[in-house]
């Protein structure tokens, strides 16, 4: 396939560690419900499932916010748990809840059954990826993402979300052999669901691993940092002449900083917890970094969104410039953006970033 050449690539050259004219922003969640042209668009869709499964509607949703702000990449507009989905299990979003499963895995006979699914049950993703790829025209990078085997295990068992984790835990630690098999056959799908992201078009790949920061000291090594690093060792370096950088994040993951630091990635994304000048020193010497503004900040007036957003390009410091590879950051928030936030306290956000960096740079 053949796309536009990339115009903005701040984003890109940040995740490789290569000096950038200002620090790269994007967001989680950047498309999404606090936009009233989304929440249009989904109306016309008649549900989150028809909205994403539908190719334009999901190049319409990924390219909204672009249209509002300066962002420097654009996110594939789809869901994390598109993979068990693909699985059978089953997925469904009533209006104004979380995702649901059918079908949740939660005896020694659904696991058993488990697969890696047929990538074919997952075109619709792929077909999105080429169409927002070839509509962005080359104006910024396109991210693909998935759940982590762990995150999407909790929500395969649970079959929703949960305040506890009772059932998933319940299972790590009465069967914790049945526990792996469900996390070996993520970990196998994950890597084929991005790496066919990848050959549609993705230009970067990101692990969310949503639910890493629930597990105890021990357990978040054992089941759910081995298996994102499975799927790392899996994936595509590069594709059609270009990097793929690889994003991991593990909200909730601030503890276990310096075993993250070891993972092969390109970019490590932090939460709000995580004191960035501290992971500057622990791992910034031998990745990006990406984050972390608490996405709360947000609701409050402009000027303090502005002065918060000072104080975290302020904590990572001034970052690399010149040739060669060093210390990058790449703003983002330290999860996903509230559904409720004023879409205007974006604009404040975004340009504070830009033009904030910039001094910094010239300091």
């Amino acid at each position: 396939m053949s796309f536009q050449s990339l115009q903005n690539d701040s984003f890109l050259r940040a995740c490789q560690r290569q000096s950038t004219a200002h620090t790269p922003v994007w967001l989680m969640r950047q498309a999404g419900r606090y936009l009233p042209e989304y929440r249009a668009t989904r109306a016309r869709a008649g549900s989150f499932m028809g909205l994403a499964t539908n190719v334009d509607y999901a190049t319409e949703v990924t390219l909204q916010p672009l249209e509002r702000y300066a962002l420097d990449a654009a996110i594939l507009f789809s869901d994390i748990l598109t993979v068990p989905d693909a699985m059978g299990l089953g997925l469904s979003f009533a209006l104004g809840e979380g995702p649901r499963f059918a079908s949740p895995v939660r005896d020694e006979a659904a696991v058993r059954a488990l697969a890696v699914p047929d990538m074919d049950k997952l075109r619709y993703v792929f077909d999105a990826v080429t169409s927002i790829r070839r509509a962005l025209a080359g104006r910024v990078p396109l991210i693909g993402f998935s759940g982590s085997p762990w995150t999407l295990a909790c929500y395969m068992v649970e079959g929703a979300g949960s305040d506890d984790y009772r059932l998933v835990k319940t299972m790590l630690y009465s069967r914790p052999d049945l526990m792996h098999r469900m996390l070996q056959v993520n970990a196998d799908s994950v890597a084929a669901y991005l790496n066919a992201q990848i050959e549609a078009g993705a230009q970067a790949v990101m692990l969310f691993d949503s639910w890493g920061g629930v597990l105890a000291d021990g357990a978040f090594q054992e089941f759910s940092l081995a298996y994102t690093a499975q799927v790392l060792a899996q994936l595509h370096r590069s594709w059609d002449g270009a990097s793929i950088p690889r994003i991991v994040f593990t909200k909730g993951g601030g503890p276990w900083l310096e075993q993250m630091g070891l993972l092969d990635c390109e970019v490590l994304g932090l939460d709000w917890t995580v004191n960035l000048a501290r992971a500057r020193a622990t791992v910034g010497q031998r990745m990006a970094l990406q984050g972390n503004l608490d996405p709360n900040v947000l609701f409050a007036p402009p000027a303090q969104i502005e002065a918060q957003t000072r104080g975290v390009l302020d904590s990572f410091g001034r970052p690399h410039t010149g040739a060669g590879q060093g210390p990058t950051h790449i703003f983002n928030l330290g999860h996903g953006i509230n559904q409720h936030t004023p879409p205007e306290h974006v604009t404040a956000l975004v340009d504070t970033v830009h033009s904030y960096s910039r001094q910094q740079r010239s300091a």
